[in-house]
């Protein structure tokens, strides 16, 4: 069950950060803002 959320939370966070970034500013934003959704939802 984790294993399949934490492949589906990483493609969904790819998703976002192909279609939302456009600096390499944005895209560690995003980076940040998946590794903090997923250290949120395992604790």
């Amino acid at each position: 069950m984790l294993r399949k959320f934490a492949l589906i939370l990483g493609a969904v966070g790819i998703a976002l950060t192909a279609t939302a970034c456009n600096t390499v500013k944005g895209l560690g934003k995003d980076i940040q803002s998946v590794g903090q959704a997923g250290s949120d939802a395992i604790h």
